[in-house]
């Protein structure tokens, strides 16, 4: 039988720590001014889990919320600031990869970009799928 796969991460204080049982889905980097105001980033990368497969482990429970759309909220650390992710309507959790202990993980690794067309003429993304 295989092992389940786990994924943890939290905030830069360990305030909100999480724990993700299942694989990643939806791997992707994004340029939107959502995601570029969202993270004081040029770009984002997240990946989706269901959001019964996502814990809030740490001492804070679950990251504060700021609605940023009509079917989204932000979620963030409400000690430190550090961003997290955003938490759907529909049953979703988004996490930013740069939240995660371990986010060289395969199942990790981006595989598209979206709205290309928010980011600088100068920003160059490129999403390179072998790690070797």
């Amino acid at each position: 039988m295989a092992r389940a796969i786990v994924h943890t991460g939290g905030c830069l204080c360990g305030n909100i720590r999480f724990k993700v049982t299942g694989p990643a889905l939806n791997p992707h980097t994004c340029s939107c001014q959502m995601c570029r105001k969202h993270t004081g980033a040029l770009t984002a990368a997240w990946v989706e889990f269901p959001s019964k497969a996502v814990a809030w482990t740490g001492p804070g429970g679950q990251p504060a919320t700021y609605r940023s759309s009509e079917i989204s909220s932000r979620a963030f650390c409400q000690k430190c600031g550090s961003t997290l992710g955003a938490i759907d309507d529909a049953p979703t959790i988004a996490l930013l990869l740069g939240a995660f202990d371990k986010p060289a993980k395969q199942d990790l690794v981006p595989t598209g970009h979206s709205f290309r067309i928010g980011r600088p003429k100068w920003w160059c993304v490129e999403i390179k799928t072998d790690q070797t």
